[in-house]
């Protein structure tokens, strides 16, 4: 097959970190070449090196054959490399066609804008990916998951002959996940060389050719994706076995309600919704892409305001109307947005993690302690094993894993008595994942209250001693958990438009 593109030898350093070194990968015409690595393995600087965020410190790169130089993303775009990040990257203000074509918009005579045809441009580009978005419609009506597919038209419509997809399913449902992998089998037919940067092995396992694993900032190697199987990847990434036990479920007959949510109501999206939490217990939140699961924890913390329902913590109502009084009330949350709702990117993990927490380091006339403070950082370095060079690095110059360890440390130095977990491990390699699930065994072991929400039904399983399964705004079922629950159960649930009459949903 021809070979569109080839990274060899390549370096590149930051303050404090060498983040790639000596690293190789060659990407082909029609085949999708999966990059997979723990975070911080140097998945995201390499794709960030062949679409021109970054330069490399040195190494070749080389576009069918010839050595290319790439300043800067547009440089890479015109020669047909398009990159479509974790992260979305979307003007909220702009209609969907602006942001598909923004610098690149159609004019009429005197430079007049041509909206009609900006339109019909960006419809077309959604009817070849047999996706139902209005052109006209403002980013910021919009799901995540077709904000994500608006990304994805961005990049088609550079005609890219070279497609970086770096966690394109994060935030994507079932059949959102089939329509794209329909829109990736056309373009590999195409002749379209894709590489596609995910931690799902179901996914890689369906439909990566190669799978290329990096770490530490090194290449591990290259296998066929199809012969190989799943453990000896994993392998490569993590370099040990993996603890693959199912969850045990502890006695809580007798633990106090931490908990109590008496039918909790905002509009269609929240729809008389009642459960409790007991100190120690992890409650596992599943459903579809908008059955409501988010906006519960939004209105549990005060994010949003609730139409209706009652908030009871340790049996006494809660007057939560914000976060502040969340936090007060001894309620943490970790959002499924650790970008833009979780942390701080422009300041450092030291100040990200003390941000909920400054009153605890304040002395005499309100100074806050920067030695106490920076030993605190410290410690939550160590214990949740934030790859980072220290403390004062910015947080935005980390892998998502770390980044998301670092809003973990925030409210474990608050010490929350009931902790909510949004998507923990949303865009995390499985060697953190599997830190991330003894941590948070830990902390219930240890009588903290904890909702899981996760769009992933292994983790769901794995994870939870019940299971709350929730569908179009309404809580449908509680199911244990434990091996008597089975996937198809809950999708039953996640399923089920109306709770029968004369059935309760717990």
């Amino acid at each position: 097959m021809t070979e569109l593109i080839r990274l060899a030898d390549i370096e590149k350093r930051f303050p404090g970190v060498h983040a790639l070194k000596s690293v190789g990968f060659d990407l082909t015409a029609g085949e999708v070449h999966a990059l997979m690595g723990e975070n911080g393995a140097g998945k995201s600087t390499l794709m960030k090196i062949m679409s021109g965020v970054y330069q490399p410190d040195s190494g070749l790169i080389l576009l069918q054959g010839q050595q290319i130089h790439l300043p800067n993303p547009a440089s890479a775009q015109r020669l047909g490399i398009g990159m479509i990040h974790q992260e979305l990257a979307l003007m909220n203000h702009l209609t969907v066609a602006q942001n598909i074509f923004i610098g690149r918009e159609p004019r009429r005579s005197f430079g007049r804008l041509d909206e009609a045809a900006l339109n019909r441009a960006a419809e077309e580009i959604f009817t070849g990916m047999k996706v139902d978005i209005d052109p006209r419609a403002e980013v910021m009506e919009l799901s995540v998951a077709k904000q994500q597919m608006v990304e994805i038209a961005k990049a088609l419509s550079f005609r890219s002959r070279i497609l970086i997809m770096d966690e394109p399913t994060a935030a994507l449902n079932d059949r959102e996940v089939g329509e794209l992998f329909a829109i990736i089998a056309r373009l590999k037919s195409e002749g379209v060389g894709i590489v596609y940067i995910s931690h799902k092995m179901d996914e890689i396992k369906r439909i990566a050719d190669r799978v290329t694993v990096m770490r530490d900032g090194a290449t591990v190697g290259t296998v066929e994706a199809a012969p190989t199987p799943i453990s000896t990847i994993i392998s490569m990434m993590v370099g040990r076995e993996l603890d693959g036990s199912t969850v045990d479920i502890p006695d809580l007959s007798a633990a106090p309600v931490a908990l109590e949510v008496r039918g909790l109501s905002r509009g269609r999206m929240v729809r008389d919704v009642s459960f409790s939490v007991k100190a120690g217990e992890i409650l596992g939140f599943a459903g579809l892409m908008g059955a409501g699961r988010t906006e519960v924890a939004r209105l549990i913390f005060g994010a949003d305001r609730r139409d209706g329902g009652d908030i009871l913590v340790h049996g006494r109502p809660a007057r939560i109307s914000t976060p502040l009084d969340a936090v007060e009330s001894g309620i943490g949350y970790l959002s499924e947005d650790r970008k833009h709702l979780g942390l701080a990117l422009g300041l450092d993990v030291r100040d990200n993690i003390a941000l909920p927490n400054l009153n605890r380091f304040r002395r005499f006339l309100g100074i806050v302690d920067d030695s106490a403070l920076g030993a605190k950082a410290r410690d939550y370095i160590a214990s949740l094993s934030i790859r980072t060079p220290s403390e004062r690095q910015e947080a935005r110059l980390l892998s998502g894993g770390n980044q998301q360890k670092i809003v973990l440390a925030k409210w474990l130095l608050r010490d929350c008595d009931i902790l909510i977990f949004d998507e923990p491990t949303r865009g995390i390699d499985v060697g953190a994942k599997a830190e991330i699930y003894r941590l948070l065994q830990n902390l219930a072991a240890g009588g903290k209250a904890i909702i899981v929400i996760s769009s992933e039904l292994p983790e769901i399983m794995r994870l939870s001693h019940r299971i709350a399964v929730m569908c179009e705004g309404r809580l449908t079922g509680i199911l244990p958990g434990g091996p008597e629950t089975t996937q198809e159960q809950i999708m039953r649930l996640a399923t089920l438009r109306q709770v029968p009459k004369g059935e309760s949903a717990a």
